[in-house]
């Protein structure tokens, strides 16, 4: 039942945004009582941010699944890269950046939010950590990580705008080359003194 409420919680969000999402709709969208849904969720900011969190962890299986052929590629970076990409499409972001902005006026959403992304995002450095253990230690890692998810996720915003599909892969492989010139650079042996 709680998984069932999870995803009709995003549906919802997807489909109505932050501020048409409501308790009832998500209830009858799960086929329970609102009961039962508020047995399992008290608000509806414990709701959506706990089907952010539900996602957030299903997204890191998927990616911890894909490591160990990832180590093996010829292009591990340019191919987590992409896995990064492709983990950010679909109603999972639109719903998370729906929580985004909506926190941004809502200080009980804010306050949930403070505590679910950070958890979404050192999901996605512990990935990169497993990834490339020789290089996680350097002072710029997580700092490049930041940037590839501030790179994946400003691309899919400003696309909302056109829908154009074709420009939207432009600009991600336009980003990935670069994204991938940084990370060169950053697992570039340094000179010893």
């Amino acid at each position: 039942m709680r998984v069932r409420l999870l995803d009709a919680t995003i549906d919802c969000l997807v489909e109505y945004g932050y501020a048409g999402t409501t308790t009832t709709r998500v209830a009858d969208r799960a086929g329970v009582t609102r009961g039962a849904q508020v047995h399992h969720f008290p608000t509806k900011t414990d709701l959506v941010t706990s089907a952010i969190r539900h996602l957030a962890a299903k997204r890191t299986e998927v990616a911890m699944a894909e490591i160990d052929r990832l180590k093996a590629s010829a292009d591990p970076v340019g191919d987590a890269l992409q896995l990064l990409w492709e983990m950010h499409q679909g109603p999972v972001f639109s719903a998370t950046v729906e929580l985004w902005v909506a926190s941004r006026t809502d200080e009980e959403l804010r306050a949930q939010m403070a505590v679910v992304e950070p958890i979404a995002t050192s999901s996605l450095v512990e990935f990169g950590k497993a990834l490339l253990p020789d290089h996680s230690a350097h002072p710029e890692f997580l700092h490049a990580v930041y940037t590839a998810m501030d790179v994946v996720r400003g691309i899919l915003i400003a696309s909302w705008a056109t829908r154009d599909q074709t420009e939207l892969e432009a600009r991600w492989e336009r980003g990935r080359r670069h994204l991938i010139l940084l990370f060169e650079a950053l697992m570039r042996p340094t000179p010893s003194h």
